[in-house]
């Protein structure tokens, strides 16, 4: 544990769900964690016991991947965990794959409608159907070749990386059903509030439910690791970061002692705490970027090794470089840095 968890307080402990099984974190919410094939290995999914047009059963809140181990893990979650009662809904927090990729199969397999903001919904739409700019494809290389990687081999491998959403989100359901900051939603006669959160996804959902002060976070509200904040080619002009940052002082509003419930990492009390931790995070990440580029102009590629000091694979070096550009954006927008086009065709940030 880093000296910053040692702030949160966490009351299940060291305590995990199993695969296939639950735990009851609160009432009527059951977690579930299922393995990603990722540094970030795992993803949190959530069990709310539902109630709709008088049909008793369960909402799904995300899905993991498509894979067949996360199929089968479902698999043993409906044998074993589901009472006898049916999927009614399915809420998905954003678009991301660990979250959306299983959507359609769940969906078809209990006839269940999809709950996502619209935004959310239409973005992954187009990815599962008409090629890649968040990690590869041409477009992507490009993007990321204009900020300094140099790299061939890294830049030959984006290229050929044009189905890699679509290969963890095959499919999106035909329909789904709108949810909006400040929706209230009527989860087992429990209201649940959406809070939009940006910079992270187009328009990602938390849920907070005042009777259970429990925070369904999504990525928003992670208590060990930073949310990956990116700019990406679809939108190379974006100012994601100053999104985020503002976005978190939206949970600033709830109450000290809720119980966050996260898509990575363990159930943890001190929201409040948290925000200000992340907020401090970036705050420094920021200074320290904008000290090195005053003494000299830094490419975001330059730049990558100020916030990621760690050995980077090629999967986490796409992630780090669009949270590169994040930052110096931020810093460009505020004022604080200059952008200059080089006769190279790279991007420079300086004062």
């Amino acid at each position: 544990m880093n000296l910053l968890e040692r702030e949160l307080h966490y009351p299940l402990g060291d305590q995990l769900p199993a695969p296939g099984e639950t735990i009851e974190v609160a009432p009527g919410v059951r977690w579930i964690r299922m393995r990603l094939p990722f540094a970030l290995d795992h993803i949190n999914l959530w069990l709310l016991r539902d109630r709709i047009d008088g049909r008793e059963g369960w909402s799904v809140v995300d899905c993991c991947i498509s894979r067949p181990e996360a199929q089968q893990q479902w698999e043993q979650v409906f044998e074993t965990q589901l009472r006898g009662l049916p999927i009614l809904r399915v809420i998905v927090t954003h678009m991301h794959p660990d979250h959306i990729g299983l959507a359609h199969w769940l969906c078809e397999r209990w006839q269940a409608p999809l709950w996502i903001s619209s935004t959310d919904y239409h973005v992954a739409r187009v990815l599962s159907t008409a090629g890649d700019t968040l990690a590869g494809g041409e477009a992507a290389a490009a993007f990321f070749a204009a900020h300094g990687l140099a790299d061939p081999e890294a830049l030959a491998t984006l290229r050929a990386r044009t189905s890699y959403y679509a290969n963890m989100v095959p499919s999106v359901p035909d329909r789904f059903v709108r949810m909006m900051d400040g929706d209230v939603l009527d989860i087992g006669g429990r209201a649940w509030r959406c809070i939009a959160g940006y910079g992270h996804a187009p328009e990602h959902i938390a849920l907070y439910c005042e009777e259970l002060n429990a925070l369904l976070g999504g990525d928003m509200m992670l208590p060990r690791i930073s949310t990956n904040v990116s700019v990406h080619a679809g939108e190379p002009e974006a100012n994601p970061l100053r999104l985020f940052l503002t976005s978190l002082e939206r949970y600033r509003e709830l109450p000290e002692d809720a119980l966050g419930l996260p898509a990575h990492g363990k159930p943890f009390h001190g929201v409040h705490t948290r925000v200000r931790q992340l907020q401090d995070h970036h705050r420094d990440r920021l200074a320290e970027l904008l000290a090195a580029c005053t003494q000299r102009p830094h490419t975001a590629a330059e730049a990558l090794p100020i916030l990621f000091k760690r050995a980077l694979d090629l999967h986490q070096m796409t992630f780090a470089m669009g949270e590169t550009i994040a930052h110096l954006h931020l810093l460009w927008f505020s004022g604080q840095l200059q952008r200059r086009l080089g006769e190279d065709g790279v991007y420079r940030f300086g004062v």
